[in-house]
């Protein structure tokens, strides 16, 4: 095993064990004030996080053991999810932080895991062609995330984002526009993480390598 595949592995299970810090410092934020636990895992940038920390746990401690990598598929998923959630954030919820934010914490689930999946997807894509349709099981848990805010909401009194609420200005139809504005975007960046990934195997190229595709075994035991 090569210095730089002990180094990565090292790495990424040490930005895992990042991750984690960040959410249980949150939970433990949560269970203590009015949120309460149920809420907190009711966010999707928690679950994302989630997701990811496993992915890139498991990816890590696969790189220093040489062992069977993360499925690229999986890797993709979470790339997804956490990329939209670093979007997301940016975009429309930065501006809503208040006193009882812990600052570390947020930037972690909302900055530093997207860029390291983002990054990670970008240095080492998957050595396989990605078929488009292989990609559309990632839009599943989005939907079904979205389905779960809007049934859990009325009995909660509680709704994760602004734009799922519709107590707000607009009601359902405010929810619905943002939904759809945000399906659109799930399905963009999928379609984005796919089409360079299968642009990159075309190529033949290893990211940040310069192995050729046919080292596919030499590969398999050095992606995330």
């Amino acid at each position: 095993m090569s210095l730089s595949t002990r180094l990565e592995g090292s790495v990424k299970a040490g930005l895992a064990l990042l991750a984690v810090a960040a959410l249980a410092t949150s939970l433990n934020q949560a269970a203590h004030t009015d949120e309460g636990a149920a809420n907190w895992i009711s966010y999707f940038t928690n679950l994302s996080n989630l997701l990811g920390a496993t992915v890139l746990l498991t990816g890590g401690l696969a790189l220093l053991r040489a062992t069977r990598p993360v499925p690229d598929l999986l890797r993709g998923a979470a790339t997804l999810y956490l990329v939209i959630t670093g979007a997301v954030y940016w975009t429309l919820l930065a501006g809503t932080i208040d006193a009882h934010t812990i600052i570390w914490a947020n930037d972690v689930v909302h900055g530093v895991m997207p860029a390291v999946f983002l990054a990670d997807w970008i240095l080492r894509p998957p050595l396989r062609r990605i078929p488009w349709t292989r990609s559309l099981p990632w839009l599943a848990f989005p939907l079904l995330y979205l389905a779960y805010s809007l049934l859990r909401g009325p009995s909660a009194g509680w709704y994760p984002y602004d734009f799922l609420d519709p107590r707000k200005p607009g009601g359902y139809g405010h929810v619905a526009i943002w939904s759809v504005i945000i399906t659109l975007a799930f399905t963009l960046v999928a379609s984005l993480l796919v089409l360079y990934a299968n642009a990159r195997s075309r190529s033949g190229e290893s990211a940040g390598t310069g192995i050729s595709a046919h080292d596919g075994r030499d590969r398999e035991m050095t992606t995330t």
